[in-house]
């Protein structure tokens, strides 16, 4: 699994998630209002949204699904791989609930499973899971920050 999770809001145009998920390598992300996660886009549904005329003027909450596909985060990997095969699932989240309000703490998706597999020792997976390295919450949150500043000043000239 990968701990941290992509997120937009529901005004978020389709064609900066798309951009997202091709530099980051997300399959979904995780459409947040009020800091609760109220649905998923997937590159299936910016590829669906492609077929429509207005397709550059849609936002998240235009293309979304409303359900967000849970995981308890202590089953085995087998498991979870059994689970998104019966569900028709890429991506589960692993949800944290705090104050009343539950968002995505971590995803498992296709992608983790077919790393697994892959894999020739724990080495290689080092990055993904509870202990992988990361960086402090506070950096990404002034990367978040200097990028949306950024943002509006270039949306102002």
């Amino acid at each position: 699994m990968t701990v941290g999770v992509e997120t937009c809001l529901p005004d978020t145009p389709i064609v900066d998630i798309a951009r997202a998920m091709l530099d980051r390598g997300f399959e979904e992300i995780v459409v947040l209002e009020e800091g609760n996660a109220v649905g998923v886009v997937g590159q299936d549904d910016i590829v669906y949204a492609f077929t429509r005329e207005d397709f550059r003027s849609l936002k998240a909450e235009d293309v979304m699904r409303e359900d967000v596909p849970q995981i308890p985060p202590d089953i085995p990997i087998s498991v979870a791989a059994q689970m998104m095969h019966d569900q028709g699932v890429r991506v589960f989240w692993l949800m944290h609930h705090a104050g009343g309000i539950e968002y995505p703490a971590a995803s498992i998706s296709y992608k983790h499973l077919l790393r697994y597999l892959m894999a020739n020792s724990a080495e290689e997976l080092k990055d993904l899971g509870l202990a992988a390295a990361r960086q402090a919450p506070l950096e990404v949150f002034k990367q978040k920050r200097d990028a949306a500043l950024s943002a509006a000043q270039h949306k102002r000239h």
